[in-house]
């Protein structure tokens, strides 16, 4: 039997509405309307033909009950400019990798969740307690997902056709956090967008909506003292740097180069005409719109034991795909890509070794 939310969870997922969704299976909206509504339950060859469109197996229809993200505990980005198929893609998103967690909490010992929630200080001020709080001290964070993992974050990949969302974090039932990446980025710009959600759980989730203009400006002063600390950039001398020096040190921080300078300049190290001067000539060498000779895309390191785990243990990732309700595919859209697939190889074989013959 149809679960009504699921529908609804799906054909949002897909950025469908219920025309769309017409069109795609033949179902009338009316029909569809009354699907979602409860009110009707479609035949088996209907849920088939539902299941297709959407792309999802039949076993995602007919499971529990789902609850839908609230609006307003996700930190979306320029909320108003985006459109409500974008965001409720987006949501549902969301919510399915709370599924996919939900089973490896159930197979896995995970790490707790350790992040503060410090809604009263600057984010200035905050992004130095965190860092205090995690040991960290002024030097350069290695991995900002790895990071996040090891305090209790749940961090996961946002779906290719949510391109539109640079990322989104939000607390489920306000105990476990979660931050989604859209892996189209720059690695600088991932690792940003990592310490930008990880300044709206800090900052906002439990206390303030975790959008609009003053949440967002909050987040990125977060994530911009977060990555380049103050103690660290005056111990390394930066003081009136010029491009050449800023280019070296961005290296060191593993961020974007305009927003190292943005830092210097915000932090007085150097002055307003020497940013902008700096700005201009990062943008004539392509640093504006990219990161030329940028860094490495940061991955899972928690998601890449889950796999190992099982491959070690012969449990085939199709079976945890069963268990979640999704293709194997799917699966893989939501855990940065590390999912083996297999390649089809047009079924070539290699000739057969000639024997090696000898004088007797």
């Amino acid at each position: 039997m149809l679960t009504a939310s699921r529908l609804v969870l799906a054909r949002k997922r897909r950025r469908m509405t219920l025309s769309a969704l017409t069109k795609k299976s033949g179902i009338s909206v009316r029909s569809l309307t009354a699907f979602e509504n409860g009110h009707k339950v479609p035949s088996p060859e209907t849920l088939e033909i539902l299941a297709e469109a959407l792309g999802l197996p039949v076993a995602f229809f007919t499971a529990s009950d789902v609850e839908e993200i609230a609006l307003d505990t996700v930190s979306f980005r320029a909320l108003s400019k985006m459109s409500a198929l974008d965001r409720d893609s987006a949501r549902g998103a969301g919510r399915i990798v709370v599924e996919i967690n939900d089973w490896i909490e159930r197979s896995f010992g995970l790490p707790e969740p350790h992040v503060p929630t410090l809604p009263h200080l600057s984010p200035e001020e905050a992004a130095d307690r965190v860092r205090g709080l995690w040991g960290l001290g002024e030097a350069p964070i290695p991995n900002m997902v790895h990071l996040l993992e090891s305090h209790g974050v749940r961090v996961f990949s946002l779906a290719a056709d949510c391109s539109s969302v640079d990322a989104f974090s939000f607390r489920w039932k306000r105990t476990r956090p979660f931050v989604v990446l859209n892996l189209e980025k720059s690695g600088e710009r991932g690792r940003f967008d990592a310490a930008h959600e990880l300044g709206h759980l800090v900052l906002h989730s439990e206390h303030r909506i975790p959008h609009g203009p003053e949440a967002e400006q909050e987040a990125q002063q977060f994530a911009s003292a977060f990555l380049m600390p103050k103690g660290g950039l005056l111990a390394q001398r930066l003081y009136s740097a010029d491009t050449r020096r800023i280019l070296g040190a961005k290296l060191k921080w593993q961020v974007a180069a305009v927003a190292l300078a943005y830092r210097l300049k915000d932090l007085g190290l150097i002055s307003e005409w020497n940013y902008r001067t700096t700005v201009k000539q990062l943008s004539q060498m392509g640093y504006r719109s990219g990161e030329p000779g940028g860094i490495i895309r940061e991955s899972s390191q928690l998601l890449g034991k889950v796999f190992a785990a099982l491959r070690s243990q012969k449990i085939p990732i199709s079976r945890m795909a069963e268990d979640v309700n999704l293709t194997i595919e799917e699966l893989n859209l939501h855990v940065f890509g590390l999912v083996p697939t297999v390649i089809d190889g047009g079924e070539m074989t290699s000739p057969m070794a000639r024997p090696r013959l000898r004088v007797v």
